[in-house]
């Protein structure tokens, strides 16, 4: 801003052009006159310095005004709209929102069995939808999944949030596993952990209710059955607990969760069965086959680590099939462990109770590779008891995880897994056997 002092310089500087020379020649000047030219030459300098202060003072004040106006239009001045979403306005918020996901690979099982292998490929996933506020605390998010040749929700629910407190109705996850509450786009290895496919966790319609408050997480709630199967008689409660203390740059996480779920129909059957860690093919080497049951209960522990680089986790679940024909109920276990490492300068996200999303400290496009991690798992799943042969796997799995930007990735897996009592004999008779399994995923999100 540009101001205008009004300062006697002009007048100043007439006064030193009628000073007398003290050198002119031959000029005789007398000591009366010698003093009357000192105290005019000391008027003048008492001038210059009160001007000089008069100057400064005036470029202060202005410099002060200057700073008062600029903070009053920040602090009126309207907040910019966050990166992504489209429009904010007494309240309200819309936030387009989706994922691409494209896996190819194969799976090699021995000749003689005569399942179905080799190359497969798919659109794992291909989602669309929105989130947002709504004034007076409420939120909502709706997604559909169009992959597959199927039209199928995700998350479409109804929110309310009042400090630590957070209530959901509609269609969303019913509190199962570290893993399965974990987004798909956040996860180590392209699907899951066996047994959280295996046993059925999926999302379901109902109403639950969540607080958290520093490292304690509580959550519950009741739920039907999912959006494809509103004709069943399912009913069901899911309870799950997380302690998740920071120490250091450590952030821990222990956790407990019980599902139960009541069929209500004499007709009723349950089935658990698994493919080999990829999801393109539709060949299982394990399976109850259909089991008429009245209800399921399931009991899961959690644990996580991640320091700097390095990452662990570990689950255990229970599954136990109350079957009326049966006077011995079977119940059926799965779990995992893993550990990871980047091999760049990151770190694997964390929020709210589960994993999130990984942020390349040095992106491609600023000057770097993004990240890139590398990790090791060990999955079992048991599906023989009370007479039921289900056969038993053990996994072992590796991926590579290459993260350009925060929002697109390259993975790549690869699988052995060793089966016992599997559902497909070799032609020998022999349920005990190898098969190999190989995955690439290349997924963006937005």
């Amino acid at each position: 801003m540009t101001r205008t002092y009004r300062l006697s310089v002009a007048a100043a500087a007439l006064c030193c052009t009628m000073a007398t020379p003290l050198f002119a020649q031959d000029v005789t000047v007398s000591a009366d006159e010698l003093a009357a030219m000192r105290a005019q030459l000391s008027a003048m300098n008492a001038r210059i310095d009160q001007l000089e202060g008069e100057l400064a003072s005036a470029k202060a004040a202005n410099e002060a005004q200057d700073t008062a106006i600029a903070a009053q239009a920040e602090a009126t001045s309207a907040k910019p709209t966050p990166v992504g979403e489209l429009a904010k306005k007494d309240g309200w918020s819309f936030k387009p929102r989706g994922r691409l996901m494209f896996d190819a690979g194969f799976t090699n099982a021995p000749d003689s069995t005569g399942a179905s292998e080799g190359f497969g490929n798919e659109v794992r996933r291909a989602r669309l939808g929105a989130s947002g506020d709504i004034p007076g605390g409420f939120g909502y998010k709706f997604e559909l999944d169009v992959a597959g040749n199927e039209v199928e929700a995700a998350d479409a629910y109804l929110s309310y949030a009042d400090g630590p407190v957070e209530v959901i109705i509609g269609h969303h996850n019913n509190f199962q596993s570290l893993e399965e509450l974990t987004s798909s786009l956040h996860t180590t290895f392209i699907e899951r952990a066996a047994f959280t496919d295996a046993f059925g966790f999926e999302r379901r319609i109902g109403a639950s209710i969540q607080y958290a408050d520093g490292p304690i997480l509580a959550q519950a709630g009741v739920f039907t059955d999912n959006f494809d199967d509103t004709s069943s008689k399912n009913r069901g409660a899911d309870a799950r607990v997380v302690f998740m203390p920071k120490i250091g740059d450590t952030q821990l996480h222990f956790g407990g969760s019980v599902h139960y779920n009541d069929l209500d129909d004499p007709a009723a059957t349950v089935r658990y069965r698994q493919r080999p860690l990829v999801h393109f093919t539709s060949q299982r080497f394990i399976d109850t086959g259909s089991m008429g049951a009245d209800s399921e209960t399931g009991y899961g522990l959690e644990a996580a680590a991640i320091s700097g680089r390095f990452h662990a986790a570990g689950e255990a679940y229970w599954q136990s099939v109350d079957m009326p024909a049966t006077s011995n109920d079977p119940s059926f276990f799965g779990g995992y462990v893993e550990a990871g490492v980047f091999l760049t300068d990151d770190t694997r996200g964390y929020k709210g109770g589960k994993f999130d999303r990984t942020k390349p400290a040095k992106p491609v496009g600023k000057g770097g590779v993004g990240s890139l991690q590398f990790n090791l798992r060990y999955d079992y799943l048991d599906l023989n008891d009370a007479g039921i042969v289900g056969g038993k796997q053990d996994g072992y799995f590796a991926s590579l995880i290459w993260k350009p930007t925060d929002y697109t990735a390259l993975a790549v897996n690869y699988g052995r897994l060793q089966y016992t009592d599997a559902i497909i004999p070799t032609a020998t008779g022999d349920a005990s056997y190898g098969v190999d399994a190989f995955g690439v995923r290349a997924q963006v999100d937005f």
